[in-house]
Parts: structure tokens; C-alpha cells; sequence
């Protein structure tokens, strides 16, 4: 077991807490890989080595410290590789560490009678078509031909999910920079049920990190959507963004493309956070010329009400759905 992957207690609207919590797992190892808004993996290789101690014991060490510093609880899984850490984490509690061993005879049987959507990856319409056809959990995924799988996901998707059924985890852990990226968080007051609300919340979300963006002349190559639900779990999908962009009607676009696909329905949902990562200066972002003049339009608005916005405050303008439904953060 040589993977960490750590999800640390923070309350809602902490999460400018992670960078210090991930400099204190950076204290065993320099590869480490922030998950916002509340996560990270890590790769203990070499701190096994140089410590003497394995994952799981250096695992009690980062809990006991976070919680000692910070005042911050969190629950770890360890395994042979990131998908398997991960996935070992759903089943961890605060204070202990769920860990995968690396036999692959272990491995197999961990995964062998979970559902197949419990899969890093594997998202609503991959399960529910599997399932159709009879193949609800991995262990029936790994057994299963690999031509099926191609006639039913396609090539390149089968061959990545029959490995992973598998157990075979060819990722690794890639060390990035939590301060290349922005996020904003939505908390509902109680449980909230409603879609509407929570378009709502994304499309304010959506539009402070299209002003904080163009405000520090940047521009993002991806957007991550966060769901907290009323169980304390939560679901993460990214999305690489056509052009890197900083428009706000863009990331909005985005946001609700992602929402949808989770096939939420009535989930009851706890908070929403948007992330804008991979930030890139945005004089040196290409743009595609557009002849559309309902596009041009759009943006020019934009630009006058960022000016209204530094003059004013940032709730001197904003979307008209948002005026009364949702405050704007200051």
C-alpha cells in the first residue's frame, strides 16, 4: 500500500483551509495531488522507505497531526494505486484508514461484489447501459469477454474498465498546485430538492468565477462541479472546456452540462461548489472568431457591467434570475 487518498472534515465554505492541509501531507512527500475542494492523493513510495514505516501507520501520523493543528478530522484510504485508494475511501470512517493490500487475489475480491457506478470514471448512462445487460458489479465486468464490452462502450472505454474490474490501476498520483485555481461554493440553508435552486446556485457560482476570472486577467481550461449531498457524500465531475475562457455565460453552459448528466433528480443536496482550474494568463489564450452578433453582444455587456462592478461592488450587477432567489457572495 503505497496511496493515500485523504478527504479532510472541512465545514462548508472552509475550503481555503486545503492549502495548509496539504502542506502538512507534503511534509512526508513532495507527490502530492490536491482533489478540491477537500482532498488529495498521495503517493508515500519513498516515505515508506525513508521513515520505515508503511502507508497505513504514516496515514495514523497525518490524521493525528491535522487534528492537532487545525482542528480537522479525515478519512483516509490507502491501496496499491489511486483508483483502489479512492475507492477504499468510500468505505473508510473518521479516525481510521481503510486500506486495500496489494495481493491481486485481495484485490479481486474487494472489488468483485461492488456495483459497477462505485468505479472512478463510471458514470450514470455507462452503468445504467451495463447493467441492462446484466453486468451490475465489477466482478461480473472482469469476467465478462472483452469484445462485449467494446460492442457496448466502445473500445477505448471497454479496455480501461475491464482493467480497472480488474484491478489493474495504471494511474498515479500528479503532483499540481492548488492555487491554480478558483472555486466557488454554494451552501444550501436546509437540504435542498429543488433543480431549480440548484441551477440557481450554479449559475451564481458560475458568475463570480467569470468575474474573478476576467478581474485577475485569467482565463480556465477546466471546469469541476462538486455535489455535497444531505448523507455527507459527494460526487465530482470535470469538464475540459473547448477554449479556455473566462466568460461567464461559457462556465454557466458548462456547470449545467454537468449537472444534468449526474441525472440528479430529487437528490437532496447539501452545497455546490464550482472550481475553474488550469489557469492560464488571458492575453496568451487563443479565442475562436465568432461572427455570431448576439455572442459580441453579450461580451461587451459583460465588460461594462465588470467596470460597474469595480466601481460599485460586486452586487451592483448581476443576472436577473439571481436578484431575489440568490444572494450574490460579496
Amino acid at each position: 500500500m503505497t496511496i493515500l487518498c485523504v478527504r479532510f472534515q472541512l465545514p462548508p465554505t472552509h475550503e481555503a483551509a486545503l492549502p495548509e492541509l496539504l502542506g502538512l501531507i507534503e511534509e512526508f512527500t513532495p507527490v502530492v495531488e490536491a482533489l478540491p475542494p477537500d482532498g488529495a492523493l498521495a503517493d508515500l513510495r519513498g516515505a515508506e522507505r525513508y521513515f520505515g514505516r508503511d502507508a497505513v501507520e504514516l496515514a495514523a501520523v497525518i490524521r493525528v497531526r491535522a487534528l492537532a493543528l487545525y482542528g480537522v478530522d479525515c478519512v483516509i484510504g490507502a491501496g496499491p494505486g489511486p483508483l483502489l485508494a479512492r475507492m477504499a475511501l468510500r468505505e473508510a470512517r473518521p479516525g481510521t484508514t481503510r486500506a486495500v493490500p496489494a495481493d491481486q487475489d485481495t484485490v479481486r475480491e474487494f472489488l468483485a461484489d461492488r456495483p459497477v457506478a462505485a468505479l472512478p470514471g463510471v458514470g450514470t448512462a455507462t452503468a445504467r447501459t451495463l447493467c441492462e445487460y446484466g453486468l451490475d458489479t465489477l466482478g461480473r465486468v472482469a469476467t465478462a469477454p472483452l469484445s462485449t464490452l467494446q460492442r457496448l462502450v466502445g473500445a477505448k472505454a471497454a479496455r480501461d474498465l475491464h482493467e480497472k474490474a480488474n484491478g489493474i490501476d495504471r494511474g498515479r498520483v500528479v503532483p499540481n498546485a492548488v492555487s491554480r485555481s478558483l472555486a466557488a461554493e454554494r451552501p444550501f440553508r436546509l437540504d435542498e430538492l429543488d433543480p431549480d435552486r440548484h441551477r440557481g446556485a450554479l449559475l451564481s457560482a458560475a458568475d463570480e468565477l467569470g468575474a474573478r476570472l476576467r478581474a485577475l486577467e485569467k482565463v480556465c481550461h477546466t471546469l469541476t462541479l462538486t455535489v455535497r449531498y444531505a448523507d455527507r457524500t459527494s460526487t465530482t465531475r470535470s469538464r475540459t472546456l473547448k477554449e479556455p475562457t473566462a466568460h461567464s455565460a461559457a462556465l454557466t453552459r458548462t456547470a449545467y452540462g454537468m449537472y444534468e448528466a449526474l441525472g440528479l433528480q430529487r437528490a437532496r443536496v447539501r452545497s455546490l461548489t464550482l472550481r475553474a482550474e488550469g489557469l492560464t494568463p488571458a492575453d496568451q489564450a487563443s479565442h475562436q472568431l465568432t461572427f455570431d452578433p448576439v455572442d459580441e453582444k453579450v461580451r461587451r455587456i459583460e465588460e461594462v457591467a465588470d467596470r460597474a462592478r469595480a466601481k460599485f461592488g460586486p452586487r451592483a450587477v448581476m443576472p436577473g434570475a439571481l436578484a431575489v432567489s440568490w444572494p450574490r457572495a460579496a
